[in-house]
């Protein structure tokens, strides 16, 4: 499933390419992915046709786009969702901001890159394109016809915004905006301090300046209070958001903290030094446009990242570890695969 960096690049390429696009038209060739929509697939329709983008926003693996009617497109990728743009060719769409393109509109943030300097990806081999997205129409579920130009015209020629959903554990629907408890803005993408009506219960993440880390009610106290295994707690998108296996396997190892390890058994630095190694992994994933095993993951414009070749734990067992050596192991916690470094994260010993 798509983490954190994956769905950034896939916000900023939305952001860059639909935010100021109007909907003309909407098609849903399958309904399914429209399931958790109130009203069906009709209301769907009724509810987005003539409504603006305003900008695409996201906190942790949660994504939505806002609308000038006070509500918001929420999607949601899964396993295999993909977000598809075709048809446009400018950087920027009619009525939004101009932006650095991909991983460096996020890194450009003075809140994620010191200093706000955008990245430079010139030296960094270029993602490799998977498929050929302006033909292929296999998986299609629902497309959204959008305007080329100001105040919904769309002489210029065909512009959509595609789902493409192979598994359809993911979806579409249109959901009212709610305040944030604390003020905040709501996600990357929006200073204004919203969010879906059906994501308060998603945490911040760990490269949102909001997210309170310190504190008695802050991530590391919260962490150290519970005695669930520490791999358990990152994937815990209530504790912290964004996380999922690919980036709790790295951000352990980079911390060299065997993922079984209670928190109750891990100080106030151990617990800041995972979520410091954990974040920065994702800083890092995001200069690499993410990270892509296989077709299913892709950009806007149907690219793949390319950070699995700079993975120092996530399927790497068997082979050495790029720190001391060691063979790689792996094994199974809390229903979930662990892989770790036996000589560089001890595995803590089992309690009688």
């Amino acid at each position: 499933m798509p983490e954190l960096p994956e769905v950034e690049v896939v916000r900023a390429g939305l952001a860059r390419h639909v935010a100021g696009r109007t909907v003309t038209r909407v098609e849903v060739l399958d309904p399914r992915p429209l399931r958790r929509q109130d009203g069906g697939a009709q209301a769907f329709v009724d509810q987005l046709t003539g409504r603006t983008l305003t900008a695409a926003v996201r906190r942790g693996k949660f994504l939505w786009l806002p609308l000038d009617d006070g509500r918001a497109l929420s999607a949601h990728l899964g396993m295999s969702g993909q977000l598809l743009v075709r048809g446009t060719t400018t950087a920027t769409a009619p009525g939004a901001a101009p932006q650095p393109a991909g991983a460096a509109a996020f890194l450009a943030d003075p809140h994620v890159r010191p200093g706000g300097r955008p990245v430079d990806l010139s030296a960094t081999e270029q993602p490799r394109y998977v498929r050929d997205i302006s033909t292929s129409t296999r998986h299609l579920r629902v497309r959204l016809h959008l305007s080329t130009g100001l105040d919904g015209d769309d002489s210029a020629g065909a512009v959509v915004l595609d789902l493409v959903d192979q598994r359809m554990l993911g979806g579409l629907h249109v959901v009212d905006l709610t305040p944030t408890l604390d003020g905040a803005p709501g996600g990357m993408g929006d200073p204004r301090p919203l969010l879906p009506a059906d994501a308060t219960h998603i945490a911040r993440d760990l490269l949102d300046p909001a997210l309170e880390l310190t504190g008695p009610t802050g991530v590391v106290a919260r962490v150290r209070a519970s005695r669930r295994a520490i791999k358990t707690q990152l994937l815990d998108q209530g504790l912290v958001s964004g996380i999922g296996n690919i980036y709790a396997d790295e951000g352990l190892w980079e911390a060299g903290v065997h993922g079984l390890r209670p928190g109750t058994g891990l100080g106030p630095r151990a617990v800041a030094r995972i979520l410091e190694a954990t974040a920065e992994v994702m800083r890092r994933a995001l200069q690499a446009g993410g990270t892509s095993f296989d077709a299913l993951y892709v950009d806007v414009e149907g690219a793949a990242g390319f950070f699995a070749r700079e993975l120092g734990a996530y399927g790497r067992q068997g082979l050495e570890c790029r720190r001391c050596g060691a063979t790689m192991a792996r094994e199974t916690l809390a229903g979930r695969s662990h892989t770790y470094c036996p000589h560089c994260q001890t595995r803590p010993r089992r309690r009688r």
